[in-house]
């Protein structure tokens, strides 16, 4: 009897493939490398990417033309805050703005205190926020985002329409957000992207959402496999993995698969007997030009499975139902 393979084996049409980042660096990470109580002072509300952290978002900008992936990219999701959003439009977006583009540009120039150019929205993928995917919320007042409407001046086509308040609502100045809640976001914000139509996204979140989201999976994994999975981001760092759902939930529609149309006529037995039934076959293509039709009641019902969307009940499924693995070697 054969033994249960090692790996895992799932149709393409109910995976995505995710390219997670964490942030370039920021004034918080300068400071919190000195301690995390320096990381108190409003001087660091909503911190921007410094100098070297615009440095580590041009190579990976370089980077990920090279190797295929900005080409491939459907949709960027990031988080609200400054440096996640510098980030994402600094690596994903289009090159430099000028005034004769029809549409708004993704940055303004010098947004958060950079000096940087104003960066197009043209020929490149849109761009969404999500609180979901924001870092972990506490009294650290770079964990806390500006306003919708000041996010909207300096980002003016990223896509704002997902965050329900104005002003941030979720950051308690003397609370410190629970590990469990960051995981209970983590699967809520996986379930939403495995609704979504686009099938290879990028995702520009925090170290503490990546670390707590990414530790749920590679239980059943190599140990060189599970630590892949789970170990701390540097800064301006990008994994690939792909997540698939096994009930089939936000599942494509068919695209990849051909399911090809096979005259009934006698199997081959031997080698012998193999220009005997090409001979059958042919006649029988010959007096049959058009396959059977296709029942429509079955291709309708297939489209709006394929469609639905998560219920409420399905979004508190248990964890296990993801299988995540990693895509692509680290470059």
């Amino acid at each position: 009897m054969f033994e249960t393979p090692d790996s895992s084996l799932y149709p393409l049409h109910c995976c995505k493939t995710l390219h997670m980042v964490r942030h370039a660096q920021g004034y918080h990470n300068v400071r919190g490398d000195k301690g995390r109580t320096v990381l108190l002072p409003h001087e660091l509300f909503d911190a921007s990417l410094t100098p070297l952290g615009w440095q580590q978002v041009d190579i990976l900008r370089k980077q990920v033309a090279i190797i295929g992936i900005a080409s491939r990219v459907e949709l960027v999701v990031t988080s609200p805050l400054t440096r996640a959003m510098q980030t994402a439009v600094g690596v994903f977006g289009g090159g430099d703005y000028n005034d004769s583009d029809s549409s708004p540009p993704l940055m303004v120039a010098g947004a958060g205190k950079s000096d940087r150019a104003a960066i197009s929205s043209s020929k490149c993928p849109p761009f969404l926020t999500m609180e979901l995917c924001r870092e972990h919320m506490g009294p650290h007042s770079c964990e806390q985002r500006k306003s919708i409407s000041e996010c909207q001046t300096l980002f003016p086509a990223i896509d704002f329409s997902l965050v329900e308040t104005d002003e941030d609502v979720l950051w308690k100045p003397n609370t410190r957000e629970k590990e469990y809640d960051i995981a209970a976001c983590g699967v809520a914000f996986l379930n939403w992207l495995l609704t979504r139509m686009e099938k290879e996204i990028v995702v520009v979140s925090h170290k503490g959402f990546l670390k707590h989201t990414m530790a749920l999976f590679g239980k059943d994994c190599h140990p060189l496999v599970r630590n892949e999975i789970r170990k701390e981001f540097k800064n301006c760092e990008l994994r690939s993995f792909v997540v698939s759902h096994r009930s089939a939930i936000g599942t494509s529609v068919l695209v990849t698969n051909f399911s090809r149309y096979i005259p009934p006529v006698p199997d081959v037995p031997n080698h012998d007997d193999g220009e005997k039934n090409m001979e059958n076959e042919q006649t029988y293509l010959q007096n049959n030009q058009n396959p059977p039709k296709k029942n429509k009641n079955k291709t309708k019902r297939r489209n709006t499975l394929a469609g639905r969307r998560l219920t409420s009940d399905e979004s508190q499924r248990p964890l296990e139902i993801f299988q995540l693995c990693n895509a692509d070697a680290q470059p």
